[in-house]
């Protein structure tokens, strides 16, 4: 009897602990992972799930080293990332869980309402450092960036700047929510956050990516249909052989019901 009752109990133990699960990385994901967590935990009570941000790169590294299961990640994995994962016996799972459309802010008084991809570049590269030169008064433009650990960082220079240099000395960011914070506090600042981000202490811009045709305001529905054009994938990055076990709640993220969680947070559902 004895013999039984310990069987059981370690079989309840390694049961908790394969329910265990911590997810790591992009500050962008982050309120879209805690909220998913929250709602999967209300359905199974036995799990455990623990979420923090960081940074895409912070999460990829993590998956490296094994101190988290999932890492959460607003750009694609690199290729060197990828090969350091393969060197240690790692292979690595992509998801994407949903789309992000990446909005440009500045400071609610200030009178410019677009601009073109272009002139952001130049911006963020200290070539226009100047409001009076895109069309605002004159007053000196202070360009706030995410830290290099960041995929948000990564994918505006990709796409926005079409992989050219930041500025030397641009102040870096190490959140997205610091630079809402430094943006509504600054009158002549410019920053870039998650769609999910925005809130009325700071203005979005429209943006152009046909030099100045027509301009597009960051929405989801305008994600959606294509026209606003700074887009991109969010994902989870797992071990493969850690799939059985954090299957159950990506799956639920998958789902209808995760992916109407998507939505309310403020990002794009991938279906």
């Amino acid at each position: 009897m004895k013999t039984i009752i310990l069987f059981v109990t370690a079989f309840t133990l390694s049961v908790l602990t394969l329910s265990a699960q911590r997810i790591k990385g992009s500050d962008t994901v982050l309120p879209l992972s805690q909220q998913e967590a929250e709602t999967y935990l209300k359905q199974n009570p036995t799990a455990s799930i623990t979420v923090t941000g960081g940074g895409s790169g912070v999460g990829i590294a993590a998956l490296l080293s094994g101190t988290t299961d999932i890492a959460q990640s607003s750009r694609k994995i690199k290729f060197d990332e990828r090969e350091k994962l393969k060197a240690a016996g790692k292979a690595a799972k992509e998801i994407i869980i949903a789309y992000d459309a990446l909005a440009v802010v500045i400071h609610p008084d200030n009178k410019v309402d677009g601009l073109t991809r272009e002139q952001l570049a130049d911006i963020f590269m200290g070539k226009i450092t100047n409001w009076k030169e895109v069309g605002g008064t004159d007053l000196r433009i202070v360009p706030y960036s995410r830290e290099t650990s960041s995929g948000t960082y990564e994918f505006f220079k990709e796409s926005v700047m079409k992989n050219k240099n930041y500025m030397n000395g641009i102040m870096s960011m190490p959140a997205t929510g610091a630079i809402i914070q430094s943006v509504s506090q600054t009158k002549g600042s410019i920053g870039y956050v998650g769609l999910a981000y925005l809130n009325t202490s700071v203005k979005a811009l429209k943006i152009s990516y046909d030099g100045g045709k027509s301009y597009t305001e960051p929405s989801v529905a305008n994600a959606k249909n294509e026209s606003y054009p700074i887009v991109r994938p969010l994902y989870y990055y797992y071990e493969a052989k850690s799939e059985a076990t954090v299957k159950p709640f990506v799956d639920y993220v998958l789902s209808s019901a995760g992916q109407l969680i998507v939505s309310e947070i403020g990002f794009i559902t991938v279906r």
